[in-house]
């Protein structure tokens, strides 16, 4: 038998390729090209990338940290001025100190938030895993018109939905609203890289793409950039 994936020749009944690590439980419909057409396909475009070892994704990730820490400290002192002005002039009957300890507690909130979103970018982990299902829902929610708490009306909104199994078993979820492109980007049983820090899924098998997204800020870009125009990390191909 042969990879679906990437035609490698595997003994009979194997459940993991050896070499992409691609699923092989795909049905007779789906089954492997020869060897030689698998060799005909753009192999460029076939594989992990080494370019996510490129130092441009570790500026990236040192600058989003940064500019999160900077964003969540500004915040506290907005809120923390907000709320003290707002005691001394008695706003919603609220007075100093109780206005100002309000302030302190919601100030401290945003940089909590930043802190752990830093420390989890940190202590994240690639991993590799399979699309096992995309899912299209119809949904509505409520939307406040924002002059009054009990006044709303219902927004409909299409729901789409790319399931990711990792190799240990968890699933994982891409998840869009009113927009199918990645919906569209990725088939069931492609093979998909999730980069830590960066958290962002890279596809083994690019080939029959004419689209990628940066993996660094999730920019649309042409297969055939080197680059990403907005962020300029270098893309995964």
């Amino acid at each position: 038998m042969y990879c679906p994936q990437c035609g490698a020749q595997l003994p009979e009944n194997t459940n993991f390729c050896s070499n992409c690590g691609v699923r092989q439980d795909m049905t007779a419909a789906t089954a492997a090209p020869a060897p030689e057409e698998a060799l005909q396909r753009n192999s460029s475009l076939i594989g992990w990338s080494d370019k996510i070892n490129d130092p441009a994704f570790d500026q990236y990730l040192k600058n989003t940290n940064r500019w999160a820490a900077i964003f969540a400290v500004l915040l506290a002192v907005v809120a923390l001025i907000g709320f003290t002005i707002a005691g001394e002039m008695g706003v919603d009957n609220m007075e100093n100190p109780q206005a100002f300890f309000y302030g302190l507690g919601v100030g401290g909130m945003f940089i909590l938030i930043a802190v752990f979103s830093i420390i989890g970018r940190k202590k994240s982990k690639t991993w590799d895993g399979t699309v096992v299902d995309k899912t299209i829902k119809k949904k509505r929610r409520k939307q406040s018109t924002g002059s009054d708490n009990n006044d709303f009306y219902w927004v409909d909104y299409m729901e789409y939905v790319v399931l990711i199994q990792s190799i240990d078993g968890k699933t994982h979820r891409i998840t869009a609203e009113n927009d199918d492109t990645q919906y569209n980007y990725y088939q069931i049983g492609d093979l998909v890289r999730r980069h830590r820090g960066l958290n962002s899924y890279e596809k083994y098998d690019k080939s029959g793409d004419d689209i990628i997204f940066c993996n660094a800020c999730a920019t649309l870009c042409d297969i055939n950039d080197e680059t990403c125009f907005r962020c300029k990390c270098p893309l995964l191909k």
